[in-house]
């Protein structure tokens, strides 16, 4: 199955990395090559703190933490009013992100 991406609002475009960066050296004045690299090292050491503590928080922005979803058993399930054979699902680790209270107020 194909996975579709959520719609933007509106119908507006979403910021590429290009596009943010381009607006961070705007307002910074260095340079977009530095900011790129800044960007880059903020996602490794994001994903590097996630994989070790469970949770990373970017300050005014998002909290991205990590869940244990546990195993489900094969059998039969009632679905939409219809009996439908499930297979079993191993557990697994779900990464979620979450805006921070500030974040939350002002949209």
């Amino acid at each position: 199955a194909k996975k579709v991406a959520m719609k933007a609002l509106n119908g507006q475009k979403t910021m590429t990395k290009g596009g943010l960066t381009g607006s961070l050296a705007d307002a910074t004045e260095i340079k977009k090559a530095d900011i790129a690299k800044v960007l880059n090292s903020l996602a490794e050491i994001g994903a590097e703190e996630v994989k070790k503590s469970g949770k990373f928080i970017l300050p005014g922005l998002c909290m991205i933490k990590t869940r244990q979803k546990p195993a489900t058993k094969a059998g039969k399930r009632l679905m939409f009013g219809k009996e439908v054979m499930v297979k079993a699902q191993p557990a697994k680790t779900v990464v979620k992100a979450f805006p921070v209270a500030a974040l939350k107020r002002e949209v």
